[in-house]
C-alpha cells in the first residue's frame, strides 16, 4: 500500500512545478493563474494516483484554489482502502 499523501508532500509537488519552495506555495492561489498548464496538472494527478488518490482532471479543473485541490485529495485518500 502506498504511503498516504500529506499536505507537506502536496505542497512540495506543487512547488516543483511552480518553481517555488514548498512554503512559498499559496494554497489560496488559483492553479491556472499560478502557472500550471494542463500537462503539469495531468502529471501531478498521475503522481497523486501513485499514492492511492483517485481524482480526475475535470474534478481538479473545477477547483479554483490549491486549497480546494487539497480538500478533494485528502477526502479521497480514505476511499477504496
Amino acid at each position: 500500500m502506498p504511503a498516504p499523501l500529506t499536505l507537506e508532500d502536496f505542497r512540495a509537488d506543487l512547488a516543483e512545478y511552480l518553481y517555488q519552495l514548498p512554503d512559498e506555495v499559496d494554497l489560496d492561489d488559483n492553479p491556472l493563474n499560478a502557472g500550471l498548464d494542463s500537462l503539469r496538472i495531468a502529471t501531478l494527478m498521475e503522481r497523486w494516483r501513485g499514492t492511492g488518490v483517485e481524482v480526475t482532471f475535470v474534478e481538479l479543473a473545477e477547483c479554483t484554489s490549491f486549497a480546494q485541490w487539497w480538500q478533494l485529495l485528502s477526502a479521497r485518500q480514505g476511499e477504496g482502502r
